[in-house]
């Protein structure tokens, strides 16, 4: 059995990653060259082998990559679906905003005031007729939009549908973590994969969720800041369950009013809260996999 070094395992290279597992071989995962390496050597298919050769014979590359060929993998290719959906549904309204700006006075003013749902409803009923003037051109053009806006509206509600459905059959235990919905219970199962066992701990999870403290001490202060690198959809997701508890859940309140009277920053505290999620989420996703290992969730605690 071979080992074998591969690059972009979750984009260019999954082809090859999947047909080497399935010959039994071992993947690792490799990260690019280092730029400053590659500006004195050169760049050439040849250079980036023997760099990813290297790296797993010196052990400096190590990480397993996603299996995707599982549920997970069918919420990946759904999510990145409803996101383009609802992205151009956005971008339908965006437009049919601006024409109302600089549609002819008569049809302005029947729908500047109106929300962009009840003008998408009462632009998909226009009837302009022939194209004799700016107002049918106008008209055609909004009717066209609101047309297609419903039409991506219908199809980001169907995947949506079929995403609740799919993340409650894989990870029912992590919808029953409280603040956590399904559009971020995709996102982390989405960035830990197949096989979540492939993360080594916890804080292995929160550095690849963006949640791990960075130094950033400076002569006699001693603080942390947020880790901008890491997933960033599975970061968004930590922050959005972060914002419903200090709403809903009376624990992360106190735990927010303690902490500022500690003289820590809102940021610095939001950032401590993702790093606990983070710790919490791994343990439910270990769980998940490990039935023998129970791992209860923890109550907030001090975190760097």
């Amino acid at each position: 059995m071979a080992t074998f070094g591969v690059e972009g395992t979750g984009s260019y290279g999954a082809g090859l990653a999947r047909y080497l597992r399935s010959e039994g071989h071992v993947v690792i995962e490799v990260i690019r060259p280092n730029r400053q390496a590659r500006r004195r050597h050169g760049k050439s298919d040849p250079a980036d082998a023997d760099a990813a050769a290297s790296a797993v014979l010196a052990g400096d590359a190590t990480g397993q990559p996603k299996a995707a060929d599982a549920t997970v993998e069918m919420i990946r290719a759904l999510r990145v679906a409803r996101q383009t959906a609802i992205k151009a549904r956005t971008q339908a309204g965006n437009a049919m905003k601006a024409l109302v700006v600089t549609a002819p006075d008569d049809l302005r003013e029947c729908l500047r005031e109106l929300s962009t749902i009840a003008l998408v409803r009462t632009c998909a009923r226009l009837r302009p007729g022939k194209l004799v003037d700016p107002t049918t051109a106008t008209k055609v053009a909004l009717r066209s939009l609101a047309l297609r806006h419903e039409a991506l509206d219908t199809e980001a509600k169907v995947l949506e549908a079929q995403l609740t459905r799919l993340t409650a059959g894989v990870a029912p235990e992590l919808l029953a973590v409280f603040g956590l919905g399904t559009d971020s219970a995709g996102a982390l199962l989405v960035a830990a994969g197949d096989n979540p066992r492939r993360l080594r701990s916890e804080a292995a999870f929160a550095m690849l969720c963006g949640a791990s403290p960075v130094e950033a001490s400076s002569g006699k202060v001693t603080r942390h800041r947020l880790n901008r690198g890491g997933d960033r959809e599975a970061n968004c997701a930590l922050y959005h369950i972060v914002m419903v508890r200090l709403r809903w859940h009376q624990p992360t309140k106190d735990y927010m009013a303690r902490r500022t009277t500690e003289g820590k920053s809102k940021r610095e505290i939001i950032r401590c809260l993702k790093r606990y999620v983070a710790r919490e989420i791994y343990a439910v996703l270990r769980s998940m996999q490990l039935s023998d290992v129970a791992i209860a969730g923890q109550a907030p605690g001090e975190v760097a």
